[in-house]
């Protein structure tokens, strides 16, 4: 009699095979899926929000700039407390304001230009942190989790080494199949981890930029509270055309 011919493992190499191999790859592929829901959440809303701020630092200059008083520039400034600009502004009126009724008391010893700088110096600070929160989840995402799926084709691979030490056979079909589903975790590491390392990149050079404008519009806004008159502002130190890239 004939040897009975064994037919061939099928394996189609695919997620769903990965996934039922074991509990391990089940933790590991979740992992990684939160990771990069986690990753494109935070990536979406920095967008919305780099598009909003963008939007309210291109019209400064016709808005606020163009008023004929400060208070003037406030009132037309549109987005109330989320647009940066009129809380920045705001804060050095009011900065002002507060000098002069307490002058003789609290702030006798605190002129008046540091007074004011500190006060504008704060929101400018809240606002830069403001931009970069979130940030660390996509460069945390996109260091670890490349290592999150080597560590799942690795123990992929020493699973299916055992299993083909315990049966005794050593054929292509029987080792193929396991490192196959094996690699895919590798792949599936990659593929989070490549959209958050290019976003963190594409989000930071755009908080740059956001930053800057936020700067300028400080420093310029701060003579002219001083001063009691209208800064002229450059056109070069208007960067939210660079914001859109």
């Amino acid at each position: 009699m004939a040897d009975a011919v064994v037919a061939p493992e099928n394996h189609n190499f695919g997620i769903q095979d990965l996934w039922d191999s074991g509990p391990v790859s089940k933790v590991l592929l979740s992992i990684l899926v939160v990771m990069s829901l986690y990753s494109w959440y935070v990536l979406i809303v920095k967008l919305l929000d780099q598009n909003a701020l963008n939007k309210y630092a291109s019209t400064v200059d016709k808005d606020f700039w163009g008023a004929p008083s400060i208070t003037d520039g406030i009132a037309r400034l549109k987005g109330g407390d989320e647009n940066v600009f009129r809380a920045i502004a705001s804060d050095a009126v009011e900065s002002v304001s507060h000098h002069e009724k307490n002058k003789g008391k609290l702030t006798e010893t605190i002129d008046l230009h540091d007074w004011v700088s500190g006060h504008m110096q704060r929101r400018v600070d809240q606002i830069n942190s403001d931009l970069n929160s979130g940030m660390a989840v996509l460069a945390s995402v996109g260091a670890t989790a490349p290592f999150v799926g080597l560590l799942g084709t690795v123990l992929g691979i020493l699973n299916a080494m055992r299993s083909i030490a315990m049966s005794g056979n050593a054929s292509i079909e029987k080792v193929a199949g396991p490192v196959g589903e094996a690699l895919w975790m590798t792949a599936v590491g990659l593929a989070v981890a490549i959209p958050a390392v290019l976003g963190f990149n594409w989000l930071t050079r755009r908080n740059k930029a956001i930053s800057d404008a936020v700067n300028h519009f400080a420093h310029d806004l701060h003579q002219a509270v001083l001063s009691g008159g209208r800064v002229s502002v450059p056109k070069t130190a208007a960067p939210a055309a660079a914001v859109k890239k």
